[in-house]
């Protein structure tokens, strides 16, 4: 697929994959909307890439595409496997400081396959990701990470991985709003 996906394509492969996972899809469909709301803080040429990213950084969620069992190598494997580009698939494998949770669970490795992007593309996607609630809700970051400190046990891998990406989080978030505010 040497073509860059638009958004309109990515949203279709991600219904097909995460729609009958209903909660994730509702998640899915607003980081893609928030992700439209940032894109101003993102260079001209990177927008759709964001979007695209946005739409897709949960793919790995979706049964047939388990592996590891770790979403964001997961879903950058498959969209690795069908031709896209390194780019988007490292967006992918890294969103949300995925490195604190691939620590974790002993896939480090695995995730380096794909070099981690710094950046406005990566900031802002973590941010939309971040902001957004498993049902889709609107969220700060602070009432994001008391969700996810909720919904699992706080030293449990997530909550563990989470905590510990909290300063990474939150200073991509500073960077994008910032970025926003200028645009």
């Amino acid at each position: 697929m040497g073509e860059r996906p638009g958004p309109a394509a990515a949203a279709e492969l991600a219904r097909a994959l995460l729609a009958p996972l209903g909660a994730r899809w509702a998640h899915t469909q607003q980081v893609a909307r928030r992700a439209e709301e940032l894109s101003p803080s993102v260079p001209m040429e990177d927008r759709d890439l964001l979007v695209v990213a946005a739409w897709w950084h949960d793919l790995g969620y979706a049964p047939e595409l388990v592996q590891t069992g770790f979403h964001p190598i997961d879903g950058a494997r498959y969209l690795s496997a069908r031709g896209h580009s390194p780019r988007l698939c490292a967006l992918i494998a890294h969103h949300s400081a995925a490195t604190c949770e691939a620590e974790e669970r002993g896939l480090a490795a695995e995730l380096a396959e794909w070099r981690r992007e710094e950046g406005p593309v990566a900031d802002a996607l973590w941010t939309a990701d971040m902001t957004t609630g498993p049902r889709g809700q609107s969220f700060d970051y602070a009432e994001r990470l008391q969700e996810i400190l909720t919904r699992y046990e706080p030293d449990s891998i997530v909550g563990r991985s989470m905590t510990r990406a909290q300063p990474y989080i939150s200073a991509a978030i500073d960077r994008t709003l910032t970025r926003l505010a200028a645009a």
